[in-house]
């Protein structure tokens, strides 16, 4: 069994983290990436990856059988340049991509968003100086790490438009509002790939820090494992982590056996 270094997390964590002790080597690890594994940056491709984080998620790979898996918002791709050369299990745009083997080829499991809906929504990014349009393909974001005040202009603007496209819905996040598929979360993603033969019978255990992260953080739960969380804008008390760092840290003590 680990000793996952109560040090490194806030005290008031300790009860919950006790539970992730039980699971040893057969729990499954799932990750979100910004906020939880990577620190928050001024644009989406600004974040910086410390030094020992990518060894740190290859050793757990390894102890794991595999078992290790980022549940993204972001698209694969963006996981696989930010990781490399590891390219992990992963469920990206908000349960839209999955790949389903490390190193294997990434599936794409809706269409791309609707043309209409994507000109409709970066015109309107358009004319809000500051926000910062992303096309992920089956999702869409709009940033406004940079125009904080648009979000009172932003948000009832993108639920009027987004209404006319009954498979879509608007996700907020980190100040971020995205376009994404109804029937997708990071939920649905980690629910499925906990029915994979390499993760099959393993308790999840997910790290989280953000609204989107929540639907994946209770199918832990529902699935007998566990949802732990990162403080930052969305969750702010009670969290078992107080930053990214404090995650990193504990990762790399679990990953090293310390």
């Amino acid at each position: 069994m680990y000793d996952i270094g109560m040090h490194d997390v806030p005290a008031a964590s300790e009860s919950r983290l006790d539970r992730l002790m039980a699971c040893g080597d057969d729990c499954a690890l799932f990750v979100d990436i910004d906020g939880t594994l990577l620190d928050m940056a001024p644009a989406p491709d600004a974040v910086v990856v410390p030094q020992g984080l990518v060894e740190t998620l290859a050793r757990l790979k390894h102890s794991l059988k595999g078992a290790v898996a980022l549940i993204t918002g972001r698209r694969i791709a963006d996981a696989d340049r930010f990781f490399a050369p590891l390219k992990l299990i992963a469920v990206g745009v908000h349960g839209a991509e999955a790949r389903t083997v490390p190193r294997g080829p990434t599936s794409t499991l809706v269409m791309p968003v609707p043309g209409g809906l994507a000109r409709a929504v970066r015109d309107m990014a358009r004319d809000l100086p500051g926000v910062l349009f992303e096309d992920k393909g089956p999702a869409l974001a709009l940033h406004y790490r940079h125009a904080p005040e648009a979000k009172d202009a932003l948000a009832p603007e993108l639920e009027r438009i987004v209404l006319r496209w009954d498979d879509f819905a608007v996700r907020p996040g980190r100040k971020v509002l995205e376009v994404v598929p109804k029937a997708h979360s990071k939920g649905t993603g980690l629910t499925w790939l906990m029915g994979l033969p390499i993760f099959k019978g393993r308790r999840p255990v997910m790290i989280g820090d953000d609204h989107g992260d929540e639907p994946a953080l209770r199918a832990a739960e529902r699935l007998g494992g566990v949802g732990l969380r990162v403080a930052g804008e969305h969750f702010r008390d009670g969290a078992e982590f107080d930053s990214p760092a404090s995650v990193r840290a504990w990762l790399a003590g679990l990953s090293t056996g310390r």
